[in-house]
């Protein structure tokens, strides 16, 4: 990995202190004002303010879930994924299992996690609040961890020999080779993550079960409320509401995050001036940065010197290591054991629920189910043949990239449901239906997942294979089948996949839509998912979730692995 040219070093601001300390008091103030409400007393029918005033603070409760959920994510992606990798025993479980889980509908976890977690914490916001956090998780967290995954498989050997010639541990490994290698995949893959969670905003945050009302105040449910309502005011102030927090996450987070991931590039020839953004060049300029960031080093500097026998804690540290890795079987097959147990548990009560649908339901449900893997093809197809091109070009293009950046984000990030009224209105004002208008709604929410792993992948081609590509004249057709398309095909997979999963559980809200007094429905498993819900049939809910995680596991375990397979061959030798 070459490293960037340095730029000169920065002066010091008064003026970037003085932003700093700004912000992170704002960020004290948001703190305490979420964990107010987080605590707050639990009342089973909040009442939603539509006023204006209330939007700000409704925005910053949606935004503290998002992000709680978006720690959460990343945190379990690495460690799952690493896991993974470097366990043979148990990868033969987590993968298969890993597809299960991204295969269930948000709607089939919420049920349960809502009335359990409202159970367990009774008295205060705290279950509902969690409930929440978890459903955004479930809508985040799979593609994160195929995407990291998929990286670690990809690390080139010749990264691994060297740490191991540095006598690199595992933290070592993972700060200073897997991480930059998976940075740019993974920071991208977070990005469409996050859209992923707002996409079901307005569900996880005003969720109904049979003649149960689970709101909490958010962005969210103020736009539930206000499309129940028909108050078209407060469903603009909620557009606008969430496209500056949108915006604000970008340019404050991602954009930032995608600039620093640019460094760990893969290519021999030298790079360009490094790119910079605002909120960086006011950090690097802060007093109080550079003294926190200097802070460390002097603290372990000072210990080294007052507490000469560090060495021997290490060693100590060092021979405990060793004595924890002499009995990973105990601690593996520990695990592992309680792992079938609850399983067990939770499949023989899944079992008799199962028992209790008729027969001619499951034929209904599994006709259903067809309905809605033809509408999942049909959006995948339609959504490659842009998303491809175009993810292409912005990777390969970081003007660009830059330029577009915020209205691609804007745009993948934005809670879909939110706009179903208006695009609806639009295929009924054409003379269509939602029998084929689902596909359209389905792509709003699934395409994201292609657009940002191909741009991924096409931005981190090195700079010398895009010279050789140049000196053999690859143009036109051949530039794509020779070069570009084998370069991109390992993340264009695994976009494929988590839009295809994505596509399935948009499914609910796109088959199903309520607005106002009525109800417009579209054959398919989504609809059927959404109807069982609403009226609180546990059984046919967890038929028809069953039904689609079937589906799913199976299309991802033959066609789709068959894919992943042919990208593990293109990582290895190139194309």
């Amino acid at each position: 990995m070459t490293a960037s040219n340095n730029p000169p070093a920065p002066t010091r601001s008064l003026i970037a202190d003085a932003l700093v300390v700004c912000v992170l008091g704002a960020l004290l103030f948001a703190i305490l004002n979420v964990a107010q409400e987080w605590k707050a007393p639990f009342h089973a029918n909040t009442h939603i303010d539509l006023s204006l005033g209330k939007l700000p603070q409704y925005t910053l409760y949606s935004l503290a879930r998002g992000c709680t959920a978006m720690v959460l994510s990343l945190a379990f992606a690495v460690g799952y994924a690493t896991w993974a990798y470097y366990d043979a025993r148990a990868r033969r479980v987590l993968i298969p299992l890993l597809d299960i889980l991204q295969s269930i509908p948000v709607l089939g976890f919420m049920p349960a996690l809502v009335l359990a977690l409202v159970l367990i914490f009774p008295k205060t916001n705290l279950g509902l609040e969690l409930a929440c956090v978890l459903m955004i998780f479930t809508a985040q967290v799979w593609n994160m961890v195929f995407s990291y995954y998929d990286s670690l498989k990809a690390v080139p050997a010749e990264f691994r020999q060297m740490g191991v010639l540095c006598a690199y541990g595992p933290l070592k490994t993972f700060l200073r080779i897997e991480l930059p290698f998976a940075a740019q995949g993974l920071i991208y893959n977070c990005m469409v993550s996050m859209a992923g969670g707002w996409f079901f905003l307005t569900i996880n945050e005003a969720f109904t079960l049979g003649n149960k009302n689970f709101q909490l105040p958010g962005v969210g449910s103020y736009m539930s409320v206000a499309i129940a309502q028909g108050n078209v005011r407060a469903q603009v102030a909620a557009v606008v509401a969430m496209g500056v927090m949108i915006i604000a996450v970008d340019r404050l987070v991602w954009w930032p995050l995608v600039i620093w991931s640019r460094k760990f590039k893969l290519e021999d020839t030298a790079a360009g001036p490094r790119e910079s953004t605002l909120i960086g060049r006011m950090v690097a300029r802060s007093h109080l940065v550079e003294s926190v960031a200097v802070a460390p080093g002097l603290v372990a500097a000072e210990l080294r010197r007052i507490l000469p026998s560090v060495p021997a804690f290490v060693d100590v540290g060092r021979r405990h290591a060793a004595a924890v890795k002499s009995t990973p079987a105990v601690v593996y097959w520990l695990i592992l054991a309680g792992v079938f147990t609850i399983s067990g548990i939770g499949l023989f009560q899944l079992g008799a629920m199962l028992a209790k649908v008729p027969a001619g339901e499951w034929l209904l449900i599994t006709g259903a189910a067809g309905m809605t893997f033809l509408r999942v093809v049909s959006a995948l197809v339609i959504s490659s043949l842009w998303t491809i091109p175009v993810g292409v070009w912005i990777g390969l293009n970081p003007k660009w990239a830059r330029a577009l950046q915020p209205l691609i984000q804007f745009a993948a990030s934005f809670p879909a449901p939110m706009l179903y009224p208006l695009v609806f209105g639009l295929v009924l004002a054409v003379g269509g239906t939602l029998q084929w208008g689902a596909i359209i709604l389905m792509m709003l929410g699934a395409q994201w997942y292609i657009l940002f792993n191909v741009a991924a992948g096409a931005q981190a081609i090195p700079a010398d294979m895009l010279a050789c590509a140049d000196i053999f004249q690859f143009r036109g057709w051949a530039r794509w089948r020779k070069f570009l398309l084998p370069a991109i095909f390992p993340p264009l997979v695994t976009g494929w996949i988590t839009s295809a999963g994505g596509a399935w559980n948009a499914s609910i809200v796109s088959e199903f839509l309520q607005q106002g007094d009525k109800t417009f429905t579209a054959t398919g498993l989504g609809a059927t998912i959404s109807e069982a819900t609403a009226a609180g049939d546990f059984n046919r809910l967890a038929a028809s979730v069953v039904v689609m995680a079937v589906c799913v596991v199976v299309i991802n375990r033959t066609f789709w692995k068959t894919l992943q397979r042919k990208g593990d061959l293109y990582c290895r030798f190139g194309g």
